[in-house]
């Protein structure tokens, strides 16, 4: 067990990850992990915590960790992990994060995050936007010091830093999906008739992979592994790997490491499927599947909903995505004023259930104000959803152009006419290129950063 894993923030992509690691490692690490609960106090004190419980061991040799541990002070407290090739990596960082008001940020968990990058060797962030944020911050972050401020941060840690966008696996959701949205993958991928069902031939993503791993310096790095086929070019990051459905085919193991992790033999099963004639009578279906958090901008969504509920357009939606201890009043507003508009109101656990009402929305949009690689969207994607996003954050690095709005306004007209001709997302075929951020394409990156360096101290 050479790579030592540590998740203070064990839940959402953060477990994800982690889970996914483990299983491409298996005996080669150790998993520490805290409940994903009260992010604040993981913060402040998970450090201390896996000081007194991570298992001393002379076979360490990579330290990975997410950026909500304060990693200078665990390298403070055990001298042996300090000792390892420390790799960081970060989900979000906390000098972009959104608050309420700017009287509400804490200094000290960006200034943890600062300090965790100059004890690290390596620093990774799943997007550009990720990354840039963060580092162009710095600067004025530590302005609030009131004197005797550090300099040059950004030049110290920048060399450090890399993209590595979330790796991601490809669910089947053939089974879950309408009978037009198969017609219309038959137009992308190539499928034919065999018996009582379709077989894929030729699916997307065979092609080499754009703009997978990105330095600091804004130069791609070369030498990526080809993403191999999945179901379609976009891919899966939801709470956890989904596993797989027992009537999916297993994938062939393939020799080569970077290749073979997403291959599925895919069949799809008509006769779960409504009828194609019934499915197109049915008014546009909008799904909405994020934390239902002031963050992702519930306030905005609804307002367009409802405004589009006064002219009388007919659409249904799925308002999905988990709940905490603090709901936005907006929520229970917006149940009573949607009504009968309403078709899922509310987490759902399954992810066979999330997937199934992913699928049969035609729309999915996000009006997040906080977004540092957009996980849900993607998801949506896979399952054949056409996107609305904010012009803004991570969204133009992952979308093209046509999917992204600058104002509200904007995107009540967009929904505006789809509500009038829902038939127009229903035979779109998806202009993006996801299969980038898929394990295939990622897995030999993550391979080569948790290998082990000959260093002289170990």
């Amino acid at each position: 067990m050479s790579v030592l894993l540590i998740e203070p923030f064990y839940g959402g992509s953060h477990k994800q990850l982690m889970d996914l690691l483990q299983e491409e490692l298996q005996e080669d690490c150790v998993l520490c992990t805290l409940p994903a609960k009260k992010w604040h106090w993981k913060a402040r004190t998970s450090a201390l915590y896996f000081m007194q419980t991570v298992p001393t061991s002379s076979n360490y040799r990579i330290l990975f960790a997410s950026s909500v541990l304060n990693l200078a002070e665990l390298a403070a407290l055990r001298p042996d992990l300090g000792k390892l090739k420390k790799v960081l990596y970060f989900h979000e960082n906390q000098l972009a994060y959104p608050v309420q008001k700017c009287q509400e940020r804490d200094f000290q968990y960006g200034y943890n995050q600062v300090l965790s990058c100059l004890v690290a060797d390596v620093v990774v962030f799943n997007s550009a936007f990720n990354m840039e944020s963060f580092l162009k911050s710095i600067g004025k972050f530590m302005k609030l010091i009131p004197d005797h401020r550090p300099k040059d941060l950004e030049k110290i840690i920048r060399p450090k830093c890399q993209v590595l966008y979330f790796p991601v696996r490809f669910p089947d959701v053939s089974r879950f999906m309408p009978e037009h949205k198969l017609a219309r993958l038959e137009k992308v991928i190539g499928v034919k008739r065999n018996g009582d069902a379709y077989q894929s031939e030729g699916l997307p993503g065979q092609q080499e992979s754009r703009a997978v791993m990105k330095t600091s310096d804004a130069h791609p790095e070369s030498g990526l592994c080809e993403p191999q086929p999945g179901f379609c070019t976009t891919q899966h990051e939801g709470l956890a790997s989904p596993p797989a459905a027992p009537d999916q085919a297993e994938a062939p193991e393939s020799t080569n490491p970077c290749q073979g992790e997403d291959k599925q033999g895919l069949t799809f099963n008509l006769s779960n499927i409504l009828s194609g004639l019934d499915y197109q009578q049915r008014p546009l279906h909008i799904a909405w599947p994020h934390r239902w958090e002031h963050d992702k901008d519930p306030e905005t969504f609804f307002k367009v909903l409802m405004k589009l509920k006064e002219q009388d357009l007919p659409f249904q939606v799925s308002v999905l995505g988990e709940t905490f201890s603090e709901i936005p009043d907006i929520f229970s507003e917006a149940r009573e004023v949607l009504g009968s508009s309403v078709l899922h109101w509310g987490y759902l656990p399954s992810k066979d259930d999330y997937f199934r009402a992913l699928c049969t929305a035609d729309v999915v949009i996000s009006t997040a104000k906080h977004e540092f690689f957009g996980v849900a969207m993607i998801e949506a994607v896979h399952c054949g959803c056409y996107p609305l996003c904010p012009k803004a954050l991570v969204y133009p690095e992952i979308f093209p152009a046509e999917y992204l709005y600058s104002t509200p306004e904007q995107l009540f007209k967009r929904l505006q006419n789809f509500c009038k001709r829902p038939d127009i997302v229903r035979r779109h075929l998806y202009k993006g290129d996801t299969a980038g951020f898929s394990w295939a394409a990622l897995g030999c990156k993550f391979r080569s950063l948790l290998a082990a360096e000959p260093r002289e101290d170990l």
